[in-house]
């Protein structure tokens, strides 16, 4: 398969975002070193002004981790926002999914809210961690119990590959499952050491990106968006190897 345009989940860089003058450099670095998309989380400008940068810069914004609560209490006001930044995808990073009963009011007020935001041309979207494939008590994980409760047509996923896995899911199973529904898909790696499982640089893993990549393609994923949450150095040299290993295997 082919990946047309690589994205970055700008938490990656999150340091370096932190006023305009460094947001606009940060924009340059990364179109140099091949990512055409961000995705944010969380603006320290103002979105017109962020928006107006990424364009002027080359940067399509394809979605967002915002405020759940902002977006509920004032959905307006969060649409005109993401106008702002370019994108239809108004979404978060996740929540805590502790038990039966809170992922069933989530599901609740995040139809509400798709509800409200779908007629205007905008859609919910929703990140996993690990911690939605905990089963409960009713033999279901938050994650199965998102997918059913979740408008398949209203509300979209923002898949994690480390995170899958990490959660003990098979990401591919996960993508073909969701066919349709994952607007947004985050490479991201997992390597293995003797404490455990730890984020990565694309290359520098052993998970099977090839065959998640295929999956994704026929799943009709739209956006592919490198995230590392953490990093061993600077973080702009671990997104360079990302980039440098997708652009030679699959672009």
């Amino acid at each position: 398969m082919k990946i047309q345009k690589l994205g970055l989940q700008l938490y990656t860089i999150r340091d370096t975002m932190n006023n305009a003058e460094n947001i606009r450099e940060s924009f340059r670095k990364i179109k140099a070193l091949g990512y055409e998309v961000g995705q944010t989380a969380g603006c320290a400008i103002p979105f017109a002004q962020f928006g107006q940068i990424a364009r002027e810069e080359g940067i399509e914004i394809c979605g967002t981790h915002d405020s759940f609560n902002h977006m509920i209490e004032d959905p307006k006001t969060a649409m005109e926002e993401h106008k702002a930044l370019g994108t239809t995808n108004m979404g978060i990073g996740g929540f805590g999914a502790g038990s039966i009963e809170e992922v069933e009011k989530f599901i609740e007020q995040a139809n509400k809210l798709a509800d409200v935001i779908y007629d205007y041309g905008f859609k919910f979207t929703y990140h996993n961690h690990s911690h939605e494939f905990r089963r409960f008590a009713n033999g279901k994980t938050a994650m199965d119990m998102l997918v059913e409760g979740l408008d398949p047509k209203k509300t979209s996923f923002v898949l994690d590959t480390y995170w899958v896995q990490h959660g003990g899911g098979d990401v591919r199973f996960w993508i073909e499952k969701l066919a349709g529904r994952v607007d947004i898909l985050h490479l991201k790696a997992m390597g293995r050491n003797d404490q455990g499982p730890f984020i990565t640089e694309i290359g520098n893993d052993n998970m099977n990106w090839a065959g998640m990549l295929e999956t994704a393609e026929k799943a009709g994923v739209k956006y592919y968006v490198v995230e590392q949450d953490i990093w061993p150095g600077d973080p702009f040299d671990s997104i360079k190897q990302s980039s440098e290993y997708l652009h030679k295997n699959f672009m």
